[in-house]
């Protein structure tokens, strides 16, 4: 099992350099944004590569910070019922989440943005707008953001299985939503100041 821990940090750590990475984008897209909106306003000058800058930039930010979102357990959800239930039970719940919808959702948008992606750079699609940017890149990064998000849903199920065998304590243990905290019960486990060394180090 000590394997598959190790495989999902370093899912986590890749996850997590992209996103934190990724997330500057989003200061581009600002600047790139205020720059057209004044040389159009001051110069009468514009361009639809800019503005085809800014979607693909903001697209990029959602496909590629999604993994690192669910790192942070930053995704949407409403615990009506789980937030009463033990750690066991939310354990249970969020491992056949992932196994049932997660997974072969990512799975198969992974599938289906393939050939999508593939298609469109071999045939150097461009935009359909004048002086716009090539499409391609775009429709590849979709395809990047699915896959990254299959393998940290990858990493998200070692976990729980980790936790429910208790390898890893559970969010509420730990005291945060990453349970990436490796027990003092591990042999690997280093003694500090009361508390295990994080699965992840970047964070």
């Amino acid at each position: 099992m000590n394997l598959f821990i190790n495989l999902s940090r370093g899912i986590d750590a890749i996850n997590t350099w992209i996103g934190k990475a990724s997330g500057w984008l989003l200061l581009v897209a600002v600047l790139i944004s205020g720059v057209n909106a004044v040389v159009r306003k001051v110069f009468s000058v514009s361009s639809n590569a800019w503005l085809d800058a800014q979607w693909y930039l903001f697209g990029a930010v959602f496909m590629l910070c999604a993994a690192y979102t669910l790192i942070k357990d930053g995704h949407v959800r409403i615990d009506l019922v789980a937030a009463k239930l033990s750690p066991r039970a939310r354990s249970v719940i969020e491992l056949l989440g992932h196994l049932l919808f997660l997974l072969p959702f990512t799975l198969l948008m992974v599938y289906e943005s393939w050939p999508f992606a593939l298609e469109s750079m071999l045939a150097g699609e461009a935009s359909s707008n004048a002086g716009g940017l090539l499409v391609w890149p775009a429709k590849m990064i979709i395809l990047a953001g699915f896959l990254m998000l299959f393998l940290q849903g990858v990493s998200e199920l070692i976990k729980r299985v980790a936790i429910m065998r208790g390898m890893l304590p559970a969010p509420e243990q730990a005291g945060e939503a990453g349970m990436d905290s490796v027990p003092s019960s591990d042999p690997t486990h280093e003694a500090g100041e009361g508390q295990a060394p994080s699965m992840l180090e970047t964070r």
